[in-house]
């Protein structure tokens, strides 16, 4: 089965007809489900959307129990945290919905962890990492595009004499490189590539 378009979180299962893994959704199966809008809803107090899931939080008083659940619990709520808490033999411990949230150190509120200065994100050679309030993406470093090609995603160098964003003079040449571009004054011409004269 060849699909054209892709299915950047799935597999082509037909001639241009993806089958999303779960979490996403889409003709190509590039856009990311919120689960947390979906009758009937997947948590019983509070939902946060994370890339391709989810995470159910309870409300202050409740405890999120394995079945996602929240059951009454009077010393959860003494404790007062942001995003409810958990008993483990007797000891109250306040929880992050995200692996990419740390406990703060009033041990109540969460923190975002910037996985991108932390060095925990992982992004490949031709990409950036962007954080986010609790986890981070990849994007394409300035000078190349997303773009589908032989079955997967990938950055590509943007050719900026084809596109004609370069900002090379008049009497210069544009000369495409890796992830930029040169200009080059023409012959008879003296300067930067930018200035000619």
């Amino acid at each position: 089965a060849i699909c054209g378009h892709g299915c950047k979180y799935g597999e082509c299962m037909g001639p241009n007809k993806c089958k999303c893994f779960p979490g996403f959704t889409g003709k190509s199966c590039n856009q990311d489900l919120n689960e947390c809008g979906l009758k009937p809803r997947p948590c019983e107090h509070r939902c946060m959307n994370t890339h391709g899931s989810y995470k159910c939080y309870c409300l202050n008083g409740y405890m999120l129990m394995p079945d996602g659940t929240c059951a009454s619990s009077r010393t959860c709520a003494m404790v007062n945290c942001q995003y409810g808490c958990e008993e483990v033999k007797g000891e109250v411990q306040c929880l992050c919905p995200s692996g990419g949230l740390q406990l703060g150190p009033n041990g109540r509120t969460c923190i975002d962890i910037d996985e991108c200065s932390t060095g925990k994100a992982v992004c490949s050679y031709n990409r950036r990492c962007v954080n986010t309030f609790g986890s981070y993406y990849c994007k394409c470093q300035l000078g190349y595009e997303l773009k589908y090609i032989s079955g997967r995603y990938d950055c590509v160098d943007v050719n900026e004499c084809v596109t004609n964003t370069h900002r090379c003079n008049l009497h210069a040449d544009c000369l495409n490189t890796e992830g930029s571009f040169k200009c080059k004054c023409k012959q008879g011409y003296r300067g930067s590539g930018f200035d000619c004269a």
